[in-house]
């Protein structure tokens, strides 16, 4: 473990190197880790654990894509690879990683299942903060800790591929064992983490709804669409408008900030880029200030939760979402995208092979 300082405030951060093969042995050599969904999240933290040697079992509905994927990842059917209810009893440590909605759902059919001494666990605090819209409230006899990856299932796996570790917070609810804490810990390096950081339940899903609808995804995508639309009613082209709001972006500059910080991408740029962004970048905050202060009082009251759930478990919600995500897809930004993509000379290349 290691004290990091940020400012005046001091922080403790686990580190891979605290928990060797060792010490992952010692604490999850005894249990049975139960994976509830094949999602991404599922299947990027099962696969991590299996590479280090925990013992896994996959949760999933048959006969759907997500069953049929896990069995051509190498999940044999009736040995790792049970339907939902079976896996759930066999686990000892139960990965609780359907979708919000899928979590609600299936709690009634879960909970018989969670005798004394076992362990729930989540990557996301949703479920457990807002169980006065979920239902999910566990038993006071087991463990329920947290463990969020920050960042996609995908990363999660293809980051432990490369030898490398995400950045992932660990939450503690309920210590009924006295093992909880190394039960996280534990759980986190194995699968993947880098390092992980301590938070609570609840700082965890306020933080992470506000920013997937902020920065991470929300707000990103609604400052690239203005200025492409602004750049494009002037008279400037597709390919133009998007490598100028989206390409320099994620292949030139965010790739310096992600290396060496803020202030580091700002001095190795020309200096009337330094100027330009240093006299603008306080006029785009105090304009989105009072959005973000309206998104985190959603957040923190459950309105965006109650719309989640809602939306989640209606019976059209899959046709829904891939009519709204087709109409990203077809937006002249995103088809300018594609073309755009196509170009990169690692691409290219690839096409002349």
């Amino acid at each position: 473990m290691r004290q990091i300082q940020i400012g005046n405030v001091s922080e403790t951060v686990v580190e891979r190197a605290d928990y060797p093969s060792e010490r992952l042995q010692a604490i999850l050599g005894p249990e049975t880790v139960a994976v509830l969904g094949y999602g991404v999240q599922g299947r990027g933290q099962s696969l991590n654990m299996k590479d280090h040697g925990v013992k896994v079992i996959v949760g999933q509905r048959e006969k759907t894509r997500s069953w049929d994927l896990a069995v051509q990842d190498g999940w044999v059917p009736g040995q790792t690879l049970f339907p939902l209810e079976e896996a759930a009893q066999r686990g000892t440590i139960v990965q609780y990683l359907l979708s919000d909605a899928g979590q609600k759902e299936f709690w009634p059919t879960l909970k018989p299942h969670l005798t004394k001494g076992k362990a729930l666990y989540f990557s996301h605090g949703f479920s457990i903060v807002y169980s006065d819209q979920t239902g999910v409230v566990p038993s006071k006899d087991i463990d329920v800790i947290l463990v969020a990856p920050k960042g996609s299932g995908t990363t999660v796996r293809r980051l432990f591929l490369e030898g490398k570790g995400i950045n992932a917070s660990f939450a503690i609810h309920q210590d009924a064992t006295g093992k909880a804490r190394e039960r996280a810990l534990a759980l986190g390096i194995a699968i993947g983490s880098g390092y992980l950081f301590e938070t609570t339940f609840q700082k965890e899903v306020f933080s992470d709804l506000t920013g997937e609808r902020g920065v991470l995804m929300g707000a990103i995508y609604g400052l690239w669409l203005a200025q492409y639309e602004v750049l494009r009613e002037h008279g400037h082209s597709p390919s133009e408008a998007f490598n100028e709001t989206v390409e320099e972006a994620t292949q030139s500059l965010y790739p310096l900030i992600a290396e060496n910080g803020m202030d580091w991408m700002y001095a190795n740029c020309s200096t009337t880029a330094q100027r330009g962004a240093l006299d603008w970048f306080t006029r785009f905050r105090d304009a989105a200030r009072p959005v973000f202060e309206e998104l985190y009082r959603k957040v923190a009251e459950g309105e965006e939760t109650r719309r989640v759930l809602e939306a989640n478990s209606r019976s059209d919600y899959r046709q829904q979402l891939e009519k709204e995500l087709k109409e990203v897809a077809d937006s002249e930004m995103w088809q300018a995208g594609t073309v755009v993509r196509s170009l990169r000379p690692e691409r290219a290349a690839k096409s002349k092979g």
